[in-house]
């Protein structure tokens, strides 16, 4: 049977039409994709032509910075002598400290002192009611005399005996005997004479003295109390002159101590108060503590001060400087110039020309010691360089500034001092900010990363 001219031969001609609508819409999206990829470009293309023109602002701006001077202020290198020492945190202690208490037991009467008062050695300052100790030293002094008495007669009656036996007319057992009484009678007089000196110590001790010369505390009895010997504590008696003052130090640094101790006998000692700005008294290191406290690593110091304007107080907390030497050509800059980079610690130079243009150069230093506001500096630097102290955090090697002198921090001018000749005057010089100060110095560790305060805040 032949299917030939049917109409299921023409079957693929029928699908030709719905073809063509597939072809044109695969044609819109590559042509939107495109669309999208050139706006993305463009956009890209758009944002780093931005990136471009504010990099080249930045750097138009850097130039006419860089052209255009800055303001800094400047103070030249000093070279002056400069003490090296240690700091620690010291507190204040008598030199001697007696609690005084009776020896006796009775009454107290009014006391001889006044609170606050200061008292010499051996001077009166309290009284036991005394008449019990009299009435006991009267008793033994007669018993004295009644045992004085009988030992009297049995001499006499021994004396007698014994010419008796030698004629041959008594024993030898009755001048043994009376031999033996006056033995008795003899120690008797020993022991009398013993509770008289006892007796009479006790009535001593009913007058109290000061066992040192210091300073009279506050009463801890009142006069009328009954108070017992040994027991009760009645004052407290604190020697101001010389007065001691304790601080610890690194066990570290006790080898350098106790070497210059050794070497020179004395090192100075200076204390400060709190602030560690005002100098309160100086003195002279006297030894080191025979151990280590293994709990905190460290060794304890004592120092004495003579204290004579008694500035020092019992207990007080004092900042204490242990100078281990002095550096008569140490080069000073302040604290405030020294910078540090990757490239290590710097400071700004400001040079010179011949024209008079200022220009900052970025100059390497060695640091030795920094305290505080100061800083000196081993190597890089030399006497009367200028260097940046202010303004630094603008400047690029090279850079033009425009240089004016460092003022003091005028510290002193709100408590009513430093109105002499030329204060606060701009005199065309650098002001050091340090050049009346009497700071001090603790030295660096090894590694260069600044000092080791021992001054726990305890």
């Amino acid at each position: 049977m032949s299917f030939e001219g049917t109409p299921e031969s023409h079957l693929p001609a029928a699908h030709a039409p719905e073809q063509a609508p597939a072809r044109k819409g695969s044609w819109v999206r590559i042509l939107v994709y495109l669309v999208l990829i050139c706006a993305l470009g463009f956009v890209v293309w758009r944002i780093h032509q931005n990136q471009l023109a504010t990099a080249a602002n930045t750097a138009a701006q850097a130039a006419a910075l860089q052209g255009r001077p800055i303001p800094v202020q400047i103070t030249p290198v000093e070279q002056k002598p400069m003490p090296i020492f240690l700091t620690a945190l010291g507190t204040v202690t008598p030199y001697m400290s007696v609690t005084v208490k009776a020896r006796v037991s009775g009454q107290l009467l009014p006391v001889k002192f006044t609170e606050g008062q200061l008292v010499k050695q051996g001077e009166t300052i309290m009284v036991i009611d005394p008449m019990p100790y009299k009435a006991a030293l009267d008793q033994a002094k007669g018993a004295l005399a009644r045992d004085e008495a009988l030992l009297k007669n049995a001499q006499a009656q021994y004396n007698r005996y014994k010419a008796l036996y030698d004629a041959g007319v008594v024993s030898k057992e009755i001048m043994e005997t009376d031999a033996s009484t006056l033995g008795q009678y003899q120690g008797a007089i020993e022991s009398d004479k013993a509770a008289i000196e006892t007796a009479q110590l006790q009535l001593n001790w009913c007058t109290i003295q000061s066992p040192i010369t210091g300073r009279i505390g506050l009463r801890l009895v009142d006069p009328g109390n009954i108070i017992t010997a040994n027991t009760t504590n009645l004052v407290i008696i604190n020697q101001f002159q010389p007065m001691a003052v304790y601080f610890t130090l690194p066990e570290n640094q006790l080898p350098q101590v106790l070497h210059k101790l050794a070497a020179e006998r004395r090192l100075p000692v200076d204390a400060y108060d709190r602030g560690d700005v005002q100098k309160i008294a100086d003195g002279t290191l006297l030894t080191a503590d025979n151990q280590i406290d293994t709990t905190t690593g460290t060794a304890k110091m004592k120092a004495v001060f003579d204290n004579k304007d008694q500035s020092l107080f019992p207990n007080q907390f004092v900042n204490i400087h242990l100078v281990l030497e002095d550096r008569p050509n140490a080069l000073v800059v302040p604290s405030a110039a020294i910078q540090t980079g990757l490239q290590g610690t710097f400071v700004w130079a400001v040079d010179t020309d011949a024209k008079g243009a200022a220009t900052a150069r970025l100059q390497p230093v060695k640091i030795a010691l920094a305290e505080g506001q100061v800083t000196i500096v081993d190597s890089g630097l030399q006497k009367g360089q200028s260097v940046v102290v202010d303004g630094a955090d603008r400047l690029r090697p090279g850079q033009i500034v425009t240089p004016s002198a460092a003022r003091q921090r005028n510290s002193q001018a709100s408590s009513g001092q430093g109105s002499g000749p030329g204060a606060g005057q701009d005199t065309g010089q650098p002001a050091s900010p340090f050049a009346s100060q009497s700071k001090s110095f603790q030295p660096q560790t090894q590694s260069g990363k600044g000092k080791h305060d021992s001054r726990a805040k305890q």
